[in-house]
């Protein structure tokens, strides 16, 4: 599967300005991000926020986080785990569907799961 092409369909379907498939350790696989934004930056702190949740849920021995929405004034950016070495991320704008840009994303990461 190409993840490029399946990043910049996001933009399509639910109006992401920025999509990546990354490592669990923060690396990066493939993104789909506007110029300027550092993506070995942007990589680790996705990593580090959906680590971190998972760590809070063990401590609670609550199951492991299915994925990690944070708000902003404007944007809104969903970090879903792919198995059991990748997640991804996508930024969405406030008034997008977040509802249809979890499904998506959600979706990708089943597909990624079985590569």
């Amino acid at each position: 599967m190409e993840l490029k092409p399946a990043l910049r369909a996001l933009r399509q379907s639910c109006g992401a300005v920025a999509s990546a498939v990354i490592s669990r350790d923060g690396l990066v696989i493939a993104g789909d991000v506007p110029e300027g934004v550092s993506m070995e930056t942007f990589s680790i702190m996705c990593a580090t926020l959906l680590g971190a949740a998972s760590t809070a849920n063990s401590e609670l021995r609550v199951g492991s986080p299915l994925h990690v929405t944070v708000e902003s004034e404007d944007a809104r950016m969903i970090v879903v785990g792919a198995g059991r070495k990748a997640l991804i991320v996508t930024v969405i704008p406030k008034k997008a569907d977040t509802g249809m840009a979890l499904k998506k994303v959600s979706e990708l990461a089943e597909t990624i799961k079985m590569i």
